[in-house]
């Protein structure tokens, strides 16, 4: 058995298992190491983090399939775990793109992956049904297509582009849990009552619910006795080191201070780590 056969088989099971597991989001090699570091058993990539990585804003289309593979390959190259990636929309409005997507995606080492239906279009911000379903489902046959268990997780972003209609996101994952979709994802579900519901809408596939959400006071015990067995923190790893740097250099600016310097990991521990 190969490393990515190996690497897909151990994520599969960790969907299979019994209770959650957090599947954290580096945007980087030197990330990916870190959360390894502290035992987590698989990794996400972030389109935000990788987006905000090279000075660019997210879900704007300024980053192409190309990059985020690139950076996937990086992540997937940096340990020995399981790494899914967000890729989007696939880069595509066509359901052949997303298709495209999941087997690129494959080919750079990833077992698992995300499709959306977010369109990208700030004036149609979210796809059609009809047309979403069809998506996934082409983004399900690419998964099936290959010569290992590929985790294809469908997304229902209405709640990120402020249409707040949980019946509709619901109805979504339904359809894309019939569709073939193995996970279901809905970002923004931010009480113990939503996550229930669409839980239950679902079950038994397994739900990823996002976590690191300002407001949000949800903790691993409180989501897992929700029946979710998934839980990923999209861009907020990113956020909460760039938060760290921007105070940092903001208290040399404005204050000539240096001080920040007593709560960063040291130079030994970072270079003994990536020395691994």
């Amino acid at each position: 058995m190969d490393v990515q056969t190996l690497r897909a088989e151990a994520f599969k099971a960790l969907h299979e298992r019994d209770g959650a597991f957090v599947i954290p989001n580096p945007w980087d090699a030197g990330s990916a190491k870190l959360l390894a570091s502290l035992g987590f058993e698989a990794l996400a990539t972030t389109s935000a983090g990788l987006a905000f990585s090279l000075g660019r804003p997210d879900a704007e289309g300024a980053m192409s399939l190309d990059e985020t593979l690139d950076n996937a390959r990086c992540i997937v190259d940096a340990t020995a775990l399981p790494v899914a990636a967000d890729l989007e929309n696939g880069f595509s409005d066509d359901p052949k793109g997303c298709a495209e997507a999941i087997l690129q995606g494959a080919a750079v080492g990833l077992v698992g992956g995300s499709i959306e239906d977010a369109s990208g279009n700030a004036e149609d911000p979210i796809y059609s049904f009809h047309h979403a379903v069809e998506r996934v489902e082409a983004a399900v046959a690419a998964a099936r297509s290959l010569d290992f268990p590929f985790m294809l997780c469908a997304r229902a972003e209405n709640l990120l582009h402020g249409r707040m209609d949980l019946d509709d996101t619901i109805a979504r994952l339904q359809a894309f849990a019939e569709a073939g979709a193995d996970v279901l994802y809905a970002p923004g579900l931010r009480t113990a009552q939503e996550i229930r519901r669409v839980v239950q809408a679902v079950a038994p596939k397994p739900v990823n619910v996002l976590m690191g959400l300002s407001g949000v006071q949800l903790s691993f015990a409180d989501v897992q006795a929700l029946g979710v067995k998934r839980i990923s923190v999209g861009s907020s790893l990113a956020r909460a080191a760039y938060g760290a740097f921007f105070y940092a250099a903001q208290r040399i600016h404005d204050q000539g201070r240096f001080d920040y310097a007593d709560q960063a990991l040291s130079f030994d521990q970072l270079n003994q780590l990536f020395r691994r």
